[in-house]
């Protein structure tokens, strides 16, 4: 399992509005354009394909940058989640796994 930062730029609030219901079912909401996605580096082909064929590749931008695995994560200020909810990773049906 690795860590990846996905984040977008997408200019029709229609596609916006797709890519992220999208990433909400599959990633960690960072800030509204930028997810935080911890899965097997063979299931990146599958998410990032069916993330381009929700972009205008000529008007729109999405990156998915690969985290470190020993590099420094930090966060400052409020938490992602409520207080007791931890991440355990993606949902079975996703991963696969049903």
């Amino acid at each position: 399992m690795s860590d990846y930062l996905i984040a977008y730029d997408i200019t029709s609030p229609r596609r916006l509005q797709k890519m992220h219901r999208y990433l909400q079912k599959l990633a960690i909401s960072i800030e509204y354009s930028v997810f935080y996605l911890n899965l097997d580096e063979r299931q990146l082909p599958k998410l990032l394909a069916e993330a381009e064929a929700l972009i205008d590749k000529t008007h729109d931008d999405l990156r998915c940058y690969p985290l470190p695995q020993r590099g420094l994560k930090t966060r400052l200020g409020r938490a992602t989640f409520p207080t007791g909810i931890q991440y355990t990773g993606l949902p079975a049906q996703w991963m696969g796994e049903t």
